[in-house]
């Protein structure tokens, strides 16, 4: 998953001072491509991964003379040479990457925290960054979907990037380094979406390690069923929420945005039914029902769906139980989520 959500809730709870390290170009093959992060607090503790290993070590080290010089570097690792490494043991993965490490100081942090608070209202944020010739960064800035823009911005921001991030043909903006010619500099962009969230209808027992999933890959979770005996925190401690009730009170409840997914799971017929024909009507990224194909065929029976919705609900891996269930929904998912990044709202095909 994309770390940045949870290098987010750090950084605006943490009184710790940290870098922020980011891959800015990706020459080749390498583990993470350009937009990744992650964050080296001081005292030695990280949120994320950068490489499978073969850069965070090397990367760390430097982090006490950045807090120390509060200047921002770039580095550049040659993944390519079968010679031993200093960052590393053995080769790499055969490309040459590079990362930019930059000191979170008080108004780095406030314009994160920023950025925070428009993800969480479900707005898309661009970055963009200029560098130095000696790889520092010199300017930032935060531009919104609705054109807002915030950061550390000198002289006027580039008409290019406000055109494509108010452009509707273009389906998302590709993380990377590219050449600006009105500011005659290249700048690293790349886009931050808001974290997508799995609704799950119904709290039996199956639906418990699909929500563990669910949130250890990035998922925001909310578990909704009118059992309280099966909708606890007990069953569910990685849940964002748990929402108490019958279908027509709880659709009423949420706030659906074109980034929610939903899985239908509550093995009550009726329940389901209610649930599909509500869902149905929203916007959302994805809709899945749990089940038989005979089942939710009969279930989907003279209900008029204005959009098409997965079933069975999973890539059809042979899963078995609950647990293996969960990693094939959770497949699904992150499929769904990787091929429609930035293209909006998404029917998708049953099955």
């Amino acid at each position: 998953m994309e770390e940045i959500h949870r290098i987010l809730e750090t950084v605006q709870r943490t009184d710790l001072r940290s870098v922020l390290a980011t891959i800015t170009q990706v020459e080749g093959s390498a583990y993470r491509k350009e937009g990744v992060s992650m964050l080296f607090l001081e005292g030695g503790s990280q949120i994320g991964v950068l490489s499978a290993g073969c850069l965070e070590a090397h990367l760390a080290s430097c982090v006490p003379n950045i807090l120390e010089t509060g200047v921002s570097r770039s580095f550049l690792f040659d993944m390519q040479s079968s010679e031993i490494l200093s960052w590393g043991e053995e080769q790499g993965c055969g490309g040459v990457v590079h990362v930019t490490m930059e000191p979170v100081h008080d108004t780095f942090v406030d314009h994160l925290c920023t950025l925070k608070h428009y993800l969480d209202q479900q707005i898309e944020v661009m970055l963009v960054k200029r560098f130095d010739s000696d790889g520092s960064v010199t300017d930032y800035g935060f531009l919104t979907k609705d054109l807002h823009l915030f950061g550390e911005w000198r002289g006027d921001f580039p008409q290019s990037l406000v055109d494509l991030m108010s452009s509707k043909s273009e389906p998302y903006c590709k993380s990377g380094m590219r050449f600006v010619s009105s500011i005659q500099s290249g700048v690293f962009v790349h886009m931050y979406y808001p974290q997508p969230r799995l609704i799950i209808f119904g709290a039996g027992p199956d639906a418990r390690p699909l929500a563990a999933l669910a949130a250890a890959t990035g998922f925001s979770v909310i578990v909704s069923d009118w059992r309280p005996a099966l909708c606890d925190q007990r069953y569910f401690p990685d849940a964002k929420s748990l929402i108490l009730g019958f279908p027509e009170e709880t659709i009423r409840v949420i706030h659906f945005t074109p980034y929610d997914y939903a899985v239908v799971m509550t093995h009550n017929f009726k329940r389901d039914q209610q649930l599909v024909r509500l869902l149905s009507a929203r916007k959302l990224r994805y809709l899945g029902i749990l089940g038989s194909k005979s089942r939710t065929e009969r279930l989907l029976s003279g209900l008029p769906i204005p959009m098409k919705v997965h079933f069975p609900v999973g890539l059809a891996i042979g899963a078995e139980g609950p647990e293996e269930i969960a990693v094939s929904i959770l497949a699904e998912l992150i499929t769904v989520r990787r091929k429609n990044r930035g293209q909006g709202i998404i029917l998708h095909e049953a099955e």
